[in-house]
């Protein structure tokens, strides 16, 4: 029993680490460190990416080259270290692993940061539509509940408690809808906040960014 349960717990770490491994085996063999290089460079992946790929790699005895993955990944940062790319990473709510050369990454940093400040912006108005739309879901549901029951609360082919329970869980459902009204309006409210944020923001990077 003690071997088989090893041997599972081995399985399952494999599958682990196959499950994150950055890259398959067929893009190992296929030995292409320029492309993957250019790639990592232009997501803006650190220089530990590498070692996270030897590692996916070493199921199959490849090595990465080195020297033309780093020249390469040297060439995709130059278009990932751009204003206008710092703001969509920004905005897209993305880490910035501080992979910009100096002399370049001030600009960067500032598009990065502006963008982070409309993405803020536009989450808040998607998380405060979405509490709208949820409690306004929820309120139309317990209105059809207060409709069955009440049926139920004047039905005669059903026991007197029958109909007292139904009757009761009337005022009960009642209870509940007025407290999801009650946030159905604070979420309209934190909705139209949110649009004026936005609306505001927009009109500050507008001319910077194009949004």
């Amino acid at each position: 029993m003690r071997t088989v349960i090893i041997m599972l717990g081995a399985a399952a770490a494999a599958l682990a680490l196959g499950s994150c491994a950055t890259m398959s085996e067929d893009q190992c063999l296929a030995g292409a460190w320029g492309e993957v290089g250019l790639k990592d460079g232009r997501a803006g992946y650190a220089p530990g990416r590498l070692q996270s790929h030897a590692e996916a790699c070493a199921k199959v005895g490849v090595v990465p080259d080195e020297a033309i993955y780093f020249a390469a990944r040297e060439q995709g940062l130059r278009s990932y270290c751009i204003p206008a790319n710092g703001f969509q990473v920004g905005r897209n709510g993305s880490t910035y692993e501080g992979v910009c050369p100096a002399s370049v990454e001030a600009p960067f940093l500032e598009a990065y940061r502006d963008g982070q400040v409309l993405g803020a912006a536009e989450r808040a108005v998607s998380d405060a539509a979405s509490r709208v739309s949820s409690y306004a879901s929820r309120a139309e549901e317990l209105d059809g509940k207060i409709d069955a029951k009440r049926r139920e609360c004047r039905d005669q082919n059903l026991t007197q408690a029958e109909r007292e329970r139904a009757c009761d869980r009337v005022g009960e459902l009642r209870d509940e809808r007025e407290g999801t009204i009650g946030e159905w309006r604070r979420a309209q409210e934190d909705l139209r906040w949110a649009e004026r944020e936005l609306q505001d923001v927009r009109w500050r990077l507008g001319a910077l960014y194009g949004v």
